[in-house]
């Protein structure tokens, strides 16, 4: 499963107790959120796809920090981070979430109405595709990839191509935030050596989900070494969990 502990701490036990520490020293989800979270936890086999509570908390931090009103999101699974963006832009901001599955895309829409979420509309499709259709009549404040990893170049590619300066119906407006989730991978991304264990062939093969290829790793490279050498953008990496990328559009 998944957690919010970091390893730049002497041991594991430290770690959880900083993680949790500033957990509770974060400005907390509502109720319905965490216990959404806590529901697909017990009851989904795949639960570990989910962010977690504490990324949750961050993610609402930083659109509120933009004043975020519109947020796409690549990658919906069962709808927790689209319930997460939901809240953070309130009933008045709009998030659209693209998710190619439609087993994820009905649990998704299941959960948004027994909760009394309005503020969500899902596109079914592959991303790849949906994405190049989009034509919003207000361009986001935030995009969110956190789908399969084969898919974040092009993401990316088509996100600049449809945001240029002056164009009508852009996809991400000036000053807009990309955020990828998983750019790290296990920091295989970084280092895929002997001195990483999961680099270890049987520790691939038992921990690959069947979104993983094995061009993930270049998949995720390119998209770090575009979102570093394009004019347009500026970038930070940040080396937490599976490694957050960052991107704010600059033109």
């Amino acid at each position: 499963m998944k957690t919010g502990v970091s390893s730049l701490y002497p041991n594991e036990i430290v770690a959880d107790k900083v993680t949790s520490y500033s957990e509770r020293h974060s400005t907390r989800l509502p109720q319905h959120i965490t216990d959404y979270h806590a529901w697909v936890e017990s009851n989904h086999p795949r639960a570990a796809y989910m962010i977690s509570d504490f990324q949750g908390q961050y993610l609402v931090f930083l659109a509120h920090t933009i004043g975020a009103k519109r947020v796409l999101e690549i990658g919906v699974y069962v709808g927790y981070s689209a319930l997460v963006w939901a809240h953070a832009v309130g009933k008045d901001g709009k998030v659209t979430g693209l998710e190619a599955s439609r087993e994820y895309v009905n649990m998704s829409r299941d959960g948004f109405a027994r909760l009394g979420v309005k503020n969500v509309d899902i596109v079914e499709g592959d991303a790849v595709e949906t994405l190049k259709a989009l034509t919003p009549d207000e361009p986001y404040d935030i995009i969110f990839i956190d789908a399969q990893k084969s898919g974040y170049p092009t993401y990316l590619q088509t996100i600049l191509e449809k945001s240029q300066p002056g164009a009508s119906n852009r996809l991400l407006r000036q000053g807009g935030l990309i955020v990828a989730d998983n750019v790290l991978r296990r920091g295989l991304v970084a280092d895929d050596s002997d001195t990483n264990p999961y680099a270890a062939q049987d520790q691939k093969a038992k921990n690959r989900s069947e979104y993983e290829t094995d061009g993930d790793l270049g998949y995720l490279r390119q998209f770090n070494d575009a979102a570093m050498e394009s004019v347009r953008v500026e970038s930070f990496l940040m080396p937490l969990y599976d490694g957050v990328g960052m991107v704010r559009l600059v033109d």
